[in-house]
């Protein structure tokens, strides 16, 4: 990364209006168990964010170093969208799959 380009977004994005009532806990469970293991080691990865807004959405915010990175991943990941194990927990496809640019990344005192 550098200064004029912090990075290259992908946010893939569920809803969760429809998903079982449990599916906060069980998406909480299978990130920390299982996710993070996933990505810790994904090539071009800079960082990745789960986010969520329980009986909203859920979302996994990527951010490569390179357009490229981001390019290869969105291919490899698309296609088996609906079979994702968040899709699977979730009950359904990721409602929107989104590049966005990462303009600066400020870094506060508690890292």
């Amino acid at each position: 990364m550098n200064a004029m380009n912090a990075g290259y977004g992908l946010a893939v994005r569920w809803s969760l209006k429809d998903a079982p009532d449990n599916v906060a806990d069980s998406l909480r469970e299978y990130v920390v168990g299982t996710s993070i293991a996933r990505f810790m080691f994904l090539d071009g990865l800079a960082f990745k964010v789960w986010r969520m807004r329980a009986g909203e959405w859920f979302e996994g915010t990527y951010v490569f170093d390179s357009p490229h990175e981001r390019q290869a991943f969105r291919e490899s990941f698309e296609p088996g969208a609906a079979q994702a194990p968040g899709s699977v927990i979730i009950g359904s496809a990721p409602i929107a799959i989104e590049e966005y640019e990462v303009v600066a990344i400020a870094e506060g005192p508690a890292g």
